[in-house]
């Protein structure tokens, strides 16, 4: 062997190195929610403070249309079922039309509950209504872009929950008989008296409606109960006021009925009155003859996300407060560098094996 190859081969005499297999432990990373980082912290379309780049937020006009058409669904059906002449309920509940009137009331309310708690209405805020959209924007909560996006959303979705109570006519003839009898649940002012009256009434029960919610929603206390108010407050309301215009105060909600009845007398009522009523509920408030109400976000249900739009995955999941945007920014650094260490000590792992 000459002495290069020697040289070469001195690796052959050295002893053989056992090194043992280094195994990094297994790291639990905690679940978090990564998209709500990056947008969330500057878009707040439901606090007043929506990012300028983002004008339109899709999402929250998507959810509130699907919301408001399963609030006229089910609220269009129980009136239905509770009024329509000739019915087994309609008959029974004509003899009491005070029963009728809060039955009516408390059935319509609580779809409007039924709405909030589906994962629509709970992105969304479950506004439901105009005049609750207008009051928010009106207090600033809503800019008039997002405002205009929700309201149109609502007449929508009033129309396509309408059309499904409209279109169960063609499965059950009994339904469409009494659908009909009633317009489709439409809300009409009372033609023995001026339509002033009807009128001043929506303007009276708008008002009282929007004050009422929004004393409950910025009441930490009271926050759980805002979804559900709206039986409660028709269920009283109504046999004091419905017989002079149906108690509306939602201008979708009477205009859906309308569109498939053909009824367009006193539609107007249902458009001035509410917003009227909505108007002044919230110079009241600003007034503070209500007391010191301070309102954070436009919702009426799933509070807690300083007015972002949460996913609809997890609609519960509540996020940061601006102020602790450091705070998480730096947890999100963390998560980042424990998932680094995670992948590099699984490719030491592979390699060694």
């Amino acid at each position: 062997m000459s002495q290069d190859d020697k040289k070469r081969d001195w690796s052959h005499h050295l002893p053989h190195l056992h090194l043992p297999h280094f195994h990094l432990p297994h790291i639990r990373l905690p679940h978090i929610h990564w998209p709500h980082f990056h947008i969330h912290f500057h878009d707040r379309p439901l606090a007043g403070e929506p990012h300028p780049e983002r004008p339109f937020h899709w999402r929250l006009y998507l959810c509130e249309m699907v919301a408001t058409a399963v609030l006229m669904v089910f609220g269009l059906a129980g009136v239905i079922l509770l009024s329509a002449p000739h019915s087994w309920i309609g008959d029974h509940l004509s003899l009491h039309p005070a029963i009728q009137a809060a039955l009516c009331g408390l059935c319509f309310g609580l779809a409007g509950t039924v709405a909030a708690m589906t994962p629509f209405g709970k992105v969304s805020g479950a506004h439901l209504n105009p005049s609750v959209t207008l009051a928010f924007m009106l207090s600033k909560k809503i800019v008039w872009i997002d405002a205009l996006g929700y309201i149109i959303s609502q007449i929508i979705g009033a129309v396509l929950g309408t059309a499904l109570v409209y279109g169960a006519g063609y499965f059950l003839s009994s339904w469409k008989v009494h659908a009909l009898a009633v317009h489709y649940g439409a809300t009409v002012p009372y033609t023995g008296i001026s339509v002033w009256f009807a009128l001043g009434s929506e303007i009276l029960v708008t008002g009282l409606l929007i004050a009422t919610l929004y004393w409950l929603a910025a009441h930490p206390r009271f926050k759980w109960v805002t979804p559900w108010i709206g039986g409660i407050f028709f269920f009283v309301m109504n046999p004091l006021t419905a017989w002079i215009s149906g108690n509306s105060a939602n201008f979708a909600r009477s205009f859906g009925p309308d569109l498939f009845a053909g009824n367009w007398n006193g539609l107007w009522v249902y458009l001035l009155g509410p917003f009227i009523g909505s108007s002044l509920a919230v110079i009241a408030i600003q007034a503070d003859i209500l007391g010191k109400i301070h309102l954070m976000e436009a919702r009426l249900v799933n509070f807690g996300h300083h007015g972002r739009v949460p996913h609809m995955d997890d609609p519960h999941f509540v996020h940061a407060a601006p102020e602790h945007y450091e705070e998480y920014k730096a947890h999100l650094q963390t998560i980042t560098k424990l998932q680094e260490q995670g992948v590099a000590g699984e490719a030491r792992k592979e390699m060694g094996n």
